[in-house]
This record gives structure tokens, sequence and C-alpha cells, in this order.
């Protein structure tokens, strides 16, 4: 049962071959069993998940249907749960049980999905390795000494390693997309403020995006019409009428312009990324896509724009884990100055610390102007770059990573190298555009991704293309050994 997509068991349960509590179980024993050589989850959810199958099964009984009614998901552990640990990933709060579900939690929920636990992530989700963690990191199942990506690589692992068909996870500048490609799998980051913040612990605030980990386009479809809709809660969200992502995903690709910003293929792509990324844009063209050369002049900006944008926003939200009103507190402390700067010195890790105080030190006043507002500017020449190059084609086509997944430590003397990575992806967040990275080959045994961009609200554009796409390629099918 461990490798159905959640599509095969949307039609195993419709049909009766076998129950979610079956299911939940024979997953739930999996993840025990596994889950020690890839650390990918932080909690594993056992009474909820089997009293949510049974509920499940007797909702079908019933005559209720769905495509998630039963079916076993898991959440990154930055969306609250209620009377469940939710800790980012962070000391800061390994002793908060969140007392309300996030919005998605509750959605999800609603339709009937089962939560198996919650997945590891990188520190308050900064990072691109998941090696952040409070809990240790998380390991690559393609190879146990490589990283998965972060920050969402719990989510990315146990989903790769046939722990689980599907999870939630989160984007700030990558983090679906990137260990999707790093693990073989299909990632999907929304429009901003098309899937709901509320009840998703901060990191920037403009930036965060929650979205689906899945195998399939079609499993991303389905997660994703459960995960989306306007959510008054929420400031940020969008009151736009969400579509039947699954109806789109049989649409003709006949006569698609697909663009190829030439600047992705620079210097610092990996040849062997770049040589599979032309044979994805070769297969799309043999289902009738136009491919047109562009250019995105300001995507060299985006990087250094991201890295002030990111950090400024994360040292805001950030101040209010100070030690006095939940999370960690420091033992015995002299005042509340030591109260505070030991309960955040001891509570957060050396990479959250690092991005505090860069995004301190970017709205501090005699530098707001000179980095923050600027930073600012150039995200709306990133966002006018896309805006032009959307009047002249459907959808943009690039590598989703520079390179393959790394091995664990290689990058975390070099915060700046592993920053880097993030090159092909910040951007769709800079604009708060929806991206969407499949699975294309493999380099050296590790998994490469493609990336898809659309314009805003066209997260069923890119869904149909990656369906159509591995209708006609068989990546997404490959298991890594021994899972």
């Amino acid at each position: 049962m461990h490798h159905m997509t959640l599509a095969e068991i949307a039609r195993g349960l419709a049909d009766k071959k076998f129950s979610s509590e079956e299911l939940t179980q024979t997953l739930l024993a999996r993840i025990v069993q596994l889950d020690p050589q890839l650390n990918s989850f932080i909690s594993l959810t056992e009474e909820l998940a089997l009293s949510q199958a049974k509920a499940a099964d007797a909702r079908r009984a019933n005559g209720e249907s769905g495509a998630l009614l039963g079916a076993p998901i898991a959440h990154k552990d930055l969306f609250c749960t209620q009377g469940i640990r939710t800790s980012c990933g962070s000391k800061m709060l390994d002793n908060f049980k969140a007392p309300y579900d996030a919005t998605v939690v509750a959605k999800l929920a609603a339709a009937g999905a089962v939560t198996l636990g919650k997945t590891n992530m990188d520190e308050f989700a900064m990072g691109s390795a998941n090696e952040s963690s409070y809990y240790g990191a998380v390991k690559n199942p393609w190879n146990l000494e490589h990283v998965p990506g972060g920050s969402s690589g719990g989510s990315a692992a146990a989903v790769a390693a046939r722990l689980l068909p599907a999870a939630t996870a989160t984007d700030t500048g990558g983090s679906i997309r990137q260990p999707a490609a790093f693990t073989n799998l299909t990632g999907l980051k929304p429009t901003y403020g098309r899937v709901s913040r509320w009840g998703m612990i901060a990191y920037a605030s403009s930036l965060d995006q929650g979205g689906p980990l899945a195998r399939t386009a079609e499993d991303c479809a389905i997660l994703l019409q459960g995960m989306a809709g306007f959510d008054p809660n929420d400031s940020t969200s969008i009151d736009e009428p969400v579509p039947d992502y699954s109806a789109s995903l049989n649409g003709s690709l006949q006569g698609l312009r697909i663009g190829v910003p030439k600047e992705y293929f620079s210097a610092g792509l990996d040849p062997r990324i770049a040589e599979l990324t032309h044979n994805s844009i070769k297969a799309l063209e043999k289902l009738g896509a136009v491919i047109k050369p562009i250019s995105l002049p300001n995507m060299q900006h985006a990087i250094p724009a991201y890295y002030v944008i990111a950090p400024a926003e994360a040292s805001s939200n950030l101040s209010r884990f100070d030690g006095v009103r939940f999370g960690y507190r420091c033992e015995n402390p002299d005042n509340l100055m030591d109260l505070y700067k030991r309960s955040r010195g001891e509570g957060f890790g050396a990479e959250v610390q690092r991005r505090i105080m860069v995004g301190a030190y970017a709205l501090s006043a005699g530098y707001y102007d000179a980095y923050y507002l600027k930073a600012q500017k150039i995200r709306r020449l990133v966002k006018n770059d896309f805006m032009a190059a959307f009047n002249e084609v459907d959808i943009i086509l690039g590598p989703t990573t520079p390179n393959p997944a790394w091995k664990l430590g290689a990058k975390s003397s070099d915060p700046v190298a592993e920053y880097l990575e993030d090159v092909y992806t910040i951007t769709a967040n800079l604009a708060g555009l929806p991206g969407l990275s499949m699975p294309a080959g493999f380099v050296d045994g590790l998994p490469v991704g493609v990336q898809l961009l659309a314009p805003y609200f066209q997260e069923g554009r890119l869904l149909n293309v990656a369906h159509q796409y591995q209708l006609n390629t068989d990546w997404h099918t490959r298991t890594p050994t021994g899972f």
C-alpha cells in the first residue's frame, strides 16, 4: 500500500479495497521502522491518526466521498496543530503545544485527511539543507550521506521514502521546490495569498506560502484543492475563486508558449542539469508546446534583495519569542534583560541568530534606506521582468537548482554558498508567483528537477503541464533503493 499515490488511495478507498484504518496502521508501522534512518519526523501522532482514520471510514460508510477522505498525510512542523507540539524545528518552541489548528490543518481535517505526524524542518524555515533543525539533520533517502533540501526537507524525505503519499510544506525562497528537486518529487508553491498563512508560524510574512509536496502533479492538485481558499483570519489571503485543479490536468499543450530565460543557463549551472533541462524542453515540444527565448534581466539582483528582505521580516516576526509569553525560557535569569538575552541566545540556533542580526541591521535607523528600501525596489523590478515576460509566454521553464543535493555538512561553514543554491527559486517568492518543480532525471544517482513558473493564480496551468509531462516520462515513478 505504501507505493500508492494519493489518487490511487482515493480510488482504493472508494472501491473498498482497504480501509483508511488499515492503511494508516500500515504507514505508521513503516514510519516507526524506517524513519530512524531519515529523521524526517519530529512528532508521530498515532492516536490522532487512528481516530481520524476510523472517522473517515465511518463517513465513507455513510455515503460520503472525497479524494482526501481517509488519505494519510503529514504536516510540516510549523503548521499549528491543536494539542500537539508545534516546534518549528527549534529549541525555542520544543515545549509549545498549539491551542488551535492552522487554517490549512483545519481545512484538510474537514476534508477527511489523516494526520500521521509533524515533519522535521530547518529551524524556523531558515535553510536550504534541513541541517539547522534542533532535532538533527534530515537525510536524503536517495543517498543518506546527502541533504534532502530545505526547509521542508522532512516532508520531502518522508514522501520520497514512501512513508506516506503526500505532505504539507512551505516555501519562502524555494523551500518546497528545492527539496522536491532533491528528492524526486513534485512540489508546488502557490500564488502568494492562495493558501492561508493563519496558524503557520511566520518566517518572512510577505514571502511565506504553504503548498503541497507529493510524487505527482495529480496528487499535488488533490492536496492543493484541500488547502486553497480565502480565509478571513488571514489579512494576506486573497478572495479568489478556487478552480477544480484536477479537472484541468488533461488539457492539451498544443500551442502553449514556454519561455526559457537566458539568465538561467549561466556559468553557475551544473552542465548535466542544463542538459536534463533541455531534455525536458524537448519533451514538452513533442507535446505541442512552442519554445521562446526570453530574458529576466534583474534576476542577478534577486539573491541580495531576498537576503535583506527575508531576514528583516524575520527579525520582526521572531521578536515575540522573548522568554516571557511562551516557548523556551532560560534558567534563573538575573533580571529582565538577562531573561531576554539568554532565552533568545539559548533558544535560537546559529542560522536563526545570524538572520535576526542581519535583519535588525538592515532595518536600523542609519541603514534602512541603503538596504531594506533598495531591496524592495529591486523586488519591484523582478516582478516587472516577469510581467513583461508573461505578455509573451504562458509559462517559464528552467532548472530548479543549479546543483544536485550536496553532502551533509558540505556547506555548513559557508552559509553564502548555501544561499546561492536558491538562485532560481527566490524570484517567484519576491514576485508572489506560483511555481512548481517536477522530476527531470538524475545526476550521479541524485534526483534533479525542472521548475515551471506561471502568472498569478495559474496553478492549474502548472499542474496541467507537469501532469502531461509525467504521462510521457517516468522519472517521477523511480523509488530510492531500500524504501
